[in-house]
């Protein structure tokens, strides 16, 4: 007991071939390609959405805003 082997892995590739199909798998390649390519972008430009315009202030969070984050809306009901 182990590793798989390579005829483990094939058949394994060949389930997930035939329940996602090759256009889709293609489609997941590509959306993933770009992600990271966006990625590598963001971080080379050090998050700015174009060189030479500088980014938004940070907006600064109240702690009326906090409390209202984490309040819970009941409906409140009388004990019978």
């Amino acid at each position: 007991m182990g590793s798989f082997s390579i005829w483990h892995w094939l058949i394994v590739l060949l389930v997930v071939v035939l329940i996602f199909g090759t256009k889709k798998l293609k489609n997941i390649g590509t959306d993933l390609g770009a992600a990271v390519k966006g990625f590598k972008d963001g971080v080379k430009t050090g998050g700015e959405a174009e060189p030479g315009v500088p980014a938004p202030p940070a907006q600064q969070v109240t702690q009326a805003q906090r409390s209202a984050d984490q309040t819970v809306d009941v409906e409140a009901k009388q004990k019978s």
